[in-house]
């Protein structure tokens, strides 16, 4: 299929978690196959709620979101299992299995497509074993395959969680600020991997960031979310420092004026 075609549309999506104030108040975007989309915005603006509504792991108050033709909104059961497997996450906080290693980690990517109890007893196909090696080498990592999780750093333990989404085959994948705790090297690693993502294996990513300038580096496209509301949907370009002034709730220092002596 094209890499143009609508992947996921998100029409209305709101979200209140008291019945009162919204976490999300009617936000709506779509994105392509294959398209590389930041998001925007404070702490608290609603960039979490958001991904985790597009993913069922919260149940939005109203809305749609469509992804891949299939109405995620009112999935259940093995429909809902079934937009799973192709919507990947990556965690902040990796969401790791610390006491198992790399590669035992990595394969845990592929149990939405196991059954109860090959999920139980880890039962996975040769085939599968090398498409959770190969997407450690691809993220750097081969040579760590037997390390215990809790023995990488935070950069490695992203790394280790962007080659466990790779393994599941995902047509879209959601990164929750992946960057957020880790260095400036670790990051801009984590960037390419993504990154890479989109550009060589068309898996369109979806990726919450703080830092503004590798929104600004990576992104086809960049979406701002501020008070729940969607505030910004446009090409890099386009993000002037005025509206990032604005996304921030801070002021534009490029409208301050110089007083005269």
């Amino acid at each position: 299929m094209g890499a143009t075609e609508t992947l996921l549309q998100v029409e209305g999506l709101t979200k209140s978690y008291d019945g009162s104030s919204k976490a999300l108040e009617g936000v709506s975007f779509s994105m392509n196959r294959g398209e590389f989309v930041s998001l925007i915005g404070s702490s608290g603006a609603g960039k979490s709620t958001l991904l985790r509504c597009i993913n069922r792991l919260i149940d939005p108050t109203c809305g749609s979101v469509v992804f891949d033709g299939w109405e995620t909104s009112s999935a259940r059961g093995r429909a809902l299992r079934e937009i799973r497997r192709r919507m990947a996450m990556v965690f902040q906080g990796y969401n790791l299995v610390y006491r198992s290693t790399a590669i035992e980690n990595v394969l845990q990517g592929r149990l939405g497509y196991k059954n109860s109890l090959m999920g139980a007893l880890s039962i996975f196909t040769e085939e599968e074993k090398r498409a959770a090696f190969d997407a450690l080498d691809r993220v750097g990592l081969g040579c760590c395959a037997y390390m215990r999780a809790d023995q990488l750093s935070g950069g490695q333990k992203q790394r280790v969680g962007i080659a466990r989404a790779l393994v599941q085959d995902p047509l879209l994948i959601l990164a929750d600020e992946p960057i957020a705790s880790l260095d400036p090297k670790s990051s801009r690693t984590v960037m390419e991997h993504l990154r890479w993502a989109a550009d060589e294996r068309g898996i369109a990513c979806l990726v919450s960031l703080h830092q503004v300038e590798y929104a600004l580096e990576f992104s086809d496209r960049i979406i701002a979310v501020s008070g729940g509301k969607l505030v910004f949907d446009g090409a890099p370009d386009d993000l002037t420092p005025s509206i990032i002034a604005s996304v921030y709730g801070e002021e534009d220092p490029s409208s301050s004026t110089a007083e005269c002596c």
